[in-house]
């Protein structure tokens, strides 16, 4: 994968570790990053993306702790394999909970009443989901 897949910004008010971290799991979650596939290496994604190389290794680091990926040294690190649909699934809620909690803290701020959102969020969920199951 090319390390320009991925990118950053500072001015967003999101850590740049979190922003990467999501475009990752994100990445897992809709397929664009398969099992088994290798990730770019620290110091090229951390060059490309003009951020610190300690930056790009939190982000491996804690990837790897969740069990979404895996780091070999010498080798790179890699999708896992093992569970990638469970993890996939997770990255998946992961990166919704964050959009849908940064969307709550713009509202709060506009001073949107929690009624308000509530009603916001309830009719997106029926026109996004309408006919699904729960």
């Amino acid at each position: 994968m090319p390390p320009a897949f991925f990118s950053v910004d500072p001015h967003r008010g999101v850590p740049l570790y979190a922003q990467l971290t999501d475009q990752i799991k994100r990445a897992i979650a809709v397929g664009a990053l398969g099992a088994g596939e290798r990730l770019p290496t620290v110091k090229a994604l951390a060059h490309e993306l003009k951020l610190n190389a300690n930056t790009v290794a939190r982000v491996y680091r804690e990837l790897e702790r969740d069990g979404i990926i895996a780091s070999t040294p010498g080798r790179g690190s890699f999708v896992r394999e093992n569970g990638a649909v469970g993890e996939m699934r997770r990255a998946a809620t992961d990166t919704a909970t964050r959009a849908v909690n940064d969307a709550v803290r713009e509202a709060r701020s506009l001073d949107v009443t929690h009624d308000e959102i509530s009603a916001i969020v309830n009719a997106s969920i029926a026109r996004w989901y309408s006919g699904e199951e729960k």
